[in-house]
């Protein structure tokens, strides 16, 4: 039975870091919704064309078209020790589609780590970010402050903020993010797959988790 891993975690989690690291360490496939959608809107195949459709008019695309993406990409040979998904699944239709899928090429979700944080510390994490106007070098308020306040160290041009740093637009984020993704966890926790990980943790400790999780040791 080949093993297949779902990555959960809030926006600020570090799940792209982490998603990564366990990724590289343990031979495997990183496979991100983003990346499936972009590759197949850039070739122009069918299931890609399919969902422009959708997309030009301002649609959400239909499951069984993002479904499609993500059996194809998980039919490829780089996925035949398993894979680390992340994006997908987003509902628990989603999720009984992918496990039914999975089942028919004796595979399964093995674990499902969630890297929980709790809001405050991630409204603070993302919306300290400040970035330089003229090079677009990265600041935080918290972890990595300019020695003079509004000013980039490094070129001496002002720092400002992008609008989904903002505190409103990260409150926001973050409130959609635990009320869209309740139920998916609700399904996996039913499971028994669902396994929560301290997001609060520095990132190494966070790695060494998740990849006790998914059975690899680092080199």
């Amino acid at each position: 039975m080949t093993r297949f891993y779902v990555l959960l975690g809030p926006p600020g989690a570090g799940k792209g870091t982490q998603a990564a690291i366990v990724a590289e360490k343990c031979h495997i496939p990183h496979i991100s919704s983003g990346n499936i959608f972009r590759e197949n809107l850039e070739k122009n195949t069918e299931l890609g064309l399919k969902a422009r459709a959708y997309m030009e008019k301002g649609d959400l695309v239909p499951d069984d078209i993002t479904i499609g993406m993500v059996e194809d990409r998980l039919k490829k040979p780089d996925c035949a020790n398993g894979a680390l998904l992340d994006g997908f699944p987003r509902t628990p239709a989603q999720a009984q589609a992918l496990a039914e899928f999975l089942a028919g090429i004796n595979g399964e979700i093995s674990c499902v780590p969630f890297i929980n944080v709790a809001p405050e510390v991630l409204i603070e994490r993302l919306s300290g970010r400040w970035v330089c106007k003229a090079e677009g070098h990265v600041y935080h308020t918290t972890y990595q402050p300019p020695q003079k306040e509004g000013i980039c160290d490094l070129d001496g041009s002002p720092l400002y903020q992008r609008n989904d740093d903002k505190r409103e637009t990260v409150e926001q984020r973050i409130e959609v993010y635990f009320k869209q993704t309740a139920p998916l966890i609700d399904f996996y926790k039913g499971k028994g797959l669902l396994v929560e990980i301290d997001g609060a943790q520095p990132i190494e400790d966070v790695t060494q988790a998740v990849l006790k999780l998914v059975a690899c040791e680092a080199e």
